[in-house]
């Protein structure tokens, strides 16, 4: 098992997160979707949301001084997508925690170190903040890879469509849910 530590994503992580992400959809995704979808996503779709560093709210998972995951959790309304795919400003008013969910958000890790905890590391640090901003309900949209780890965390598919990138390129995924309980997070997190 690999030794790692989570913490706050920077500014100056943007270059090895685009990487990473590279790295990580290229290979992880390859079982699910065909190249030119892979290839399509992360011209449009995936990429690191700079919002989520400047909120505080996105995390790395750091082994050896090298950036091996990412994620995170969002106060705003958007979904999912990088920089690259944001097309309205509004999309990204804050969410009221009474009555909203918060958006779980852009988990990658690097193919040597998947399997390893991390992903799971990475969701626990999003959702204690998320709690501690006063959410209980989480919301996200899965790749079909993605799906196992999210149900696995307790997240359940409210609805599967097909996003139909730019380019025409169908890409197949699942909006998830889960509501959260405080006490429980940190009970189960105890148990660990």
């Amino acid at each position: 098992m690999t030794s790692y530590h989570i913490r706050p994503a920077v500014t100056e992580d943007i270059p090895a997160l685009n990487t990473l992400i590279g790295q990580s959809v290229r290979d992880l995704n390859a079982a699910d979707y065909h190249s030119h979808q892979i290839e399509s996503a992360l011209q449009y779709v995936y990429g690191v949301d700079t919002q989520l560093i400047e909120d505080g709210t996105y995390f790395v998972a750091v082994a050896d001084g090298r950036l091996v995951g990412c994620g995170g959790w969002s106060q705003r309304k958007t979904l999912f997508g990088g920089d690259q795919a944001k097309e309205n400003s509004n999309e990204d008013s804050l969410l009221d925690p009474k009555s909203e969910a918060a958006k779980i958000r852009a988990f990658f890790v690097h193919p040597a170190f998947a399997r390893q905890g991390i992903g799971r590391a990475l969701m626990d640090a999003a959702e204690f903040a998320a709690v501690e901003a006063g959410f209980s309900r989480l919301e996200l949209v899965a790749t079909l890879t993605g799906e196992p780890l999210y149900a696995q965390a307790g997240f359940d598919v409210i609805e599967r469509f097909t996003v139909t990138l730019p380019d025409d390129t169908p890409f197949d995924v699942a909006r998830m849910a889960k509501s959260i309980n405080s006490k429980a997070l940190l009970l189960s997190t105890l148990r660990r």
